[in-house]
């Protein structure tokens, strides 16, 4: 069930109804949404709701088991089942013929003959997203800094949250489930807020990512047609529409959980102002990079045995995270270009900071210029993001320049379209240091403000409702 459907809308506003009907029972609450989460996941395919429920009974166990077991190797023999499990489930939907096809063409350029085994597998929605969140719970039971949960239900609510069970943000359960085991207090503030959050999201999604995706889909698909500055805009079109398209999803389900008195986590923080990677990771995705980092990252070690293996462990962690994102070597790529200018940030160190006695107006030149080498790393990421084969990446790396045409201009005009929008509300949030400041707004200010964002939802929103682009993730 699709955010930007006509069929959430009817099914976001009946439950919501029931739910305030339920407001001083807040188990009755927890019932309904659970109920009402595997209604919205099922309307996809209800096959998979069995993986679903298949992923919430393991882990409720284990997590009990673990918390139980005073043994050392029952500990580590309960987390792998878990870990195993989860991943298994998470390798064959996902990976299987990624590897498969993989394996074929590796065997094919050594000489040998093989014959891939190719099955018809669905990757089910939101698996990648339910399954590291699931798997958090486990190993912070494992680890104790957490108790299991005692109440099943609760814990399914957990897993199954509608708003962000398909694609995220990545709730930890010491965040997620205090809020779901006890009763919720919803204010007028946390409506008001939470409707902003809607709105804007929608509009992001529904106007910016789907109208931008016009541009993006005609320079990428038939991508031998263009040239130059075309390739140069047709990537900071597709830079936007990602962008778009998945904070505005994290928009809509921040916005969802927050009118209902639950409060999820900020997964972007203005990315495209970062000035170096690792401030880049701490803006973008923020529930994934900081599951990589406290669940991959630090295991491996971290930065504690000196700078080879830090530069290692970043690599790895940088090159998994990739191939999270998709069962493509786009992907991988991708990962493995973030974790190398992470590598050389970190190895360059000190010397991107400035000292404390730099003038006001070096300082000013410094930010600058590490924003725009940054903001082009990110774009060079993005090409190869999008990519779908190497012959694709090679003719668009190839023929980038500077020679513009007509075409050009017509694709520049949507582009600052679409994005000066943007641009003017989050440097406003950006300045203020505050995400939410138009819903702070005074109420003379606030009105032309909304009318201004309903309005292009209603004249310039997408006629078809489209997936958002982290759902085949």
């Amino acid at each position: 069930m699709l955010f930007n459907s006509f069929v959430f809308l009817g099914f976001i506003a009946l439950v919501y109804s029931l739910y305030l009907l339920l407001l001083s029972r807040w188990r009755q609450q927890n019932v309904l949404l659970l109920i009402s989460s595997y209604i919205f996941y099922g309307y996809w395919d209800w096959r998979f709701l069995s993986l679903l429920a298949g992923s919430t009974i393991i882990d409720y166990h284990v997590a009990r088991w673990l918390h139980a077991a005073d043994d050392s190797k029952r500990r580590k023999g309960l987390l792998a089942i878990s870990v195993c499990a989860n991943l298994s489930i998470l390798g064959f939907f996902k990976y299987f013929n990624f590897f498969a096809d993989s394996t074929v063409a590796l065997c094919h350029a050594l000489g040998f003959q093989a014959d891939a085994i190719t099955l018809n597998i669905i990757l089910p929605l939101g698996i990648s997203f339910y399954t590291f969140q699931t798997l958090s719970y486990t190993v912070d039971v494992y680890r104790g800094k957490i108790k299991p949960a005692r109440n099943f239900l609760d814990f399914a609510l957990f897993v199954s949250f509608f708003p962000q069970l398909v694609a995220g943000p990545i709730e930890r359960a010491s965040h997620l489930l205090p809020q779901i085991r006890a009763p919720r207090i919803i204010t007028a503030l946390q409506i008001h807020e939470g409707l902003f959050l809607i709105l804007w999201g929608y509009y992001k999604k529904v106007v910016i990512a789907d109208g931008l995706g016009l541009v993006v889909d005609g320079v990428f698909m038939d991508y031998t047609q263009y040239a130059g500055m075309d390739i140069v805009v047709g990537t900071l079109a597709f830079a936007l529409q990602i962008y778009c398209d998945f904070s505005g999803y994290s928009d809509i389900a921040r916005g969802l959980a927050r009118i209902m008195g639950f409060d999820l986590m900020v997964n972007f923080k203005l990315p495209y102002f970062a000035l170096t990677p690792s401030d880049f990771w701490s803006r973008w995705h923020i529930s994934l990079s900081s599951w990589l980092r406290d669940y991959l990252y630090i295991p491996l070690g971290g930065n504690k045995n000196g700078p080879i293996k830090t530069y290692r462990n970043l690599f790895l962690t940088m090159l998994l995270g990739g191939l999270w994102h998709g069962a493509s070597w786009n992907f991988v790529i991708w990962g493995a270009f973030h974790g190398i200018i992470l590598i050389i940030y970190r190895f360059v160190g000190a010397r991107w900071q400035g000292a404390e006695s730099e003038s006001r107006g070096f300082r000013s030149f410094r930010i600058v210029t590490q924003w725009m080498l940054m903001a082009l790393l990110i774009q060079v990421g993005w090409l190869l993001f999008r990519c779908n084969t190497m012959d694709q990446l090679w003719y668009m790396l190839t023929h980038v320049g500077f020679q513009y045409d007509y075409q050009t201009r017509v694709l520049l005009v949507d582009l600052l379209f679409y994005g000066l929008p943007l641009l003017a509300i989050e440097v406003v949030q950006h300045l203020t240091g505050d995400l939410l400041i138009l819903a702070k707004l005074r109420f003379w200010a606030r009105v032309p403000v909304y009318s201004y964002l309903l309005i292009w939802i209603a004249v310039f929103s997408a006629r078809e409702s489209t997936e958002f682009i982290y759902f085949q993730f």
